[in-house]
């Protein structure tokens, strides 16, 4: 039972999760709600010890933008407006909200802070993440300006007496140097939060939630055997027992000794129902000829639900099915107005039409570094819960083009090398996730005094700990000459090994 809890009222933005992340590193429960789903009333019963009005892409003085009950600002609950929030709070009070370029700010910004609970042990000059046109040219009555940068008069504004307080920039960005202890100042300063909760909670409540919901429900959990669908797995079998049946598809996707390594882990250690089916052959037909990796991921998530459906008929009355999806799947897929980065074979590259009637995602709110979290509280051997992360299409977005069974074989040998050298070196817990890709690029290289015409294999390593964003590793050279040397002697198509040195923005942290 959790005893005190933060709303995160959504407005249409991307960072409502990372929001409610950042509170839960305080020890406080965040739920999220979108602004039109819940109530003032609503609000009231539930308790909550304050309030987070997230960004979003609208401009507050436009028809049909997202708006809330100004009633919300007498309900006697702290408030913290973020973004288009600030805005927000300020529009409905009376205030005036304008659109100028002289005033908008992307990125590192510094700002100018006063004395007040919210910027408690903050330097009074510090960096933000700022992302906004529209501004606040006019407080409302009440309230007072309480930071302000070279070009926006309002960065922050509050109204003490209230407990309302806005803020222009993102402070759950890792950018904004003191956001996490803004964020902390709202929590227990203004909200007076205690900060008990623990990710055990989430553990427990989750268990008895699924054991409630699903009582005497056939679940087919979709296992990649990857850390998200793993720690779904255990985490569903501890609530439904032998109601879950895990299906393994293998269609020929995966990296070297994958296949079985899955299925001894599940079958030995957790004693999961399993089934494993076998359909290489199925998916490599139907990914002949295809190159765009967007049609890629949705060949395969449209094909691996129909294998999904194909495993229940034979079983009977299972009308459930659960995925591991995680957050930065969901955000990358597209939320609400959020743009499509990439489908997810499990969220965007789903069809349409299912045989399921419903879809369960019991980690869908997490973060990749939460979700191994929950995975040491459910006590999953720290080889699987700190494995590295594989995407579900698998290997078929790490080949560039069109995948054939050559190609495969190609980029599993290099990638086994590439791991293999890694963990050898100590670098294997430096780095977030690393692996190869076999790009579609072919040149001319040397190999025993003759001309040989290969393919050139790309190495990649990420820093992330939320995998929103994430820096590229500095690998040290002696590994990456290693490994390249490896990799070109021992795998007889490659010629030449690069080394993806991009950052994410802008590019993601898969290539396809």
């Amino acid at each position: 039972m959790v005893n005190e809890k933060i709303l995160v009222l959504d407005f249409g933005g991307q960072y409502d999760l990372l929001i409610a992340r950042r509170i839960r590193e305080q020890h406080v429960y965040a739920e999220i709600k979108p602004y039109n789903q819940i109530t003032v009333a609503e609000i009231k019963e539930a308790g909550y010890k304050g309030i987070i009005f997230t960004g979003g892409p609208n401009s507050v003085y436009e028809e049909n933008s997202p708006y809330y009950d100004p009633a919300i600002l007498d309900a006697g609950i702290p408030v913290l407006g973020i973004c288009y929030g600030l805005q927000l709070i300020a529009y409905m009070a009376g205030g005036l909200i304008c659109n100028a370029e002289s005033c908008g700010e992307y990125g590192k910004t510094t700002i100018y802070v006063q004395d007040c609970l919210l910027f408690k042990d903050v330097p009074q000059e510090n960096i933000c993440w700022m992302s906004h046109t529209d501004y606040v040219d006019r407080v409302p009555a009440n309230f007072k300006v309480i930071a302000y940068s070279e070009n926006c008069p309002c960065v922050a504004m509050c109204d003490e007496a209230r407990k309302l307080y806005g803020v222009q920039f993102h402070p759950e960005v890792t950018h904004s140097v003191y956001g996490s202890k803004m964020l902390a100042n709202f929590l227990f300063e203004v909200c007076h939060c205690s900060g008990d909760w623990k990710m055990g909670d989430f553990v427990e409540t989750s268990i008895a939630h699924y054991r409630k919901y699903l009582a005497g429900k056939k679940v087919l959990l979709a296992l990649s055997g990857g850390v998200d669908s793993s720690v779904a797995a255990v985490l569903l079998h501890r609530a439904i027992g032998q109601n879950l049946t895990c299906v393994f598809v293998d269609h020929g996707l995966l990296r070297k000794g994958e296949g079985d390594y899955v299925e001894n882990v599940f079958r030995q250690q957790f004693g999961v129902n399993l089934i494993r089916v076998n359909v290489a052959g199925r998916f490599l037909n139907l990914l002949a000829g295809v190159t765009d990796p967007e049609q890629k991921r949705k060949v395969i998530g449209k094909s691996f639900i129909r294998v999904f459906e194909e495993v229940a008929k034979n079983l009977g009355e299972v009308n459930i099915l659960a995925q591991g999806t995680i957050y930065p799947d969901v955000v990358e897929s597209g939320k609400g107005e959020s743009a499509i980065i990439k489908s997810h074979h499990n969220v965007g590259g789903l069809p349409r039409v299912m045989r399921f009637e419903e879809v369960v995602e019991p980690l869908r709110n997490l973060f990749k570094d939460e979700v191994r979290e929950v995975g040491e509280q459910l006590g999953i051997p720290d080889e699987l819960v700190w494995r590295q992360p594989f995407p579900g299409p698998g290997l078929a977005v790490r080949v560039i083009g069109e995948v054939t069974e050559a190609k495969l074989a190609i980029l599993r040998e290099s990638d086994a090398i590439f791991r293999e050298e890694v963990i050898k070196s100590g670098y294997e817990f430096m780095t977030d996730q690393y692996f190869a890709v076999l790009t579609d690029l072919r040149s001319v290289g040397v190999k025993g005094d003759a001309r040989t015409y290969g393919y050139t294999v790309a190495l990649r390593a990420v820093n992330t700990d939320d995998f929103m964003t994430a820096e590229w590793t500095h690998l040290p050279y002696e590994l990456l000459e290693k490994v390249s040397n490896r990799i070109t002697n021992e795998v007889t198509s490659i010629t030449r090994v690069v080394y993806d040195i991009t950052s994410k923005p802008p590019a993601t942290v898969e290539w396809e």
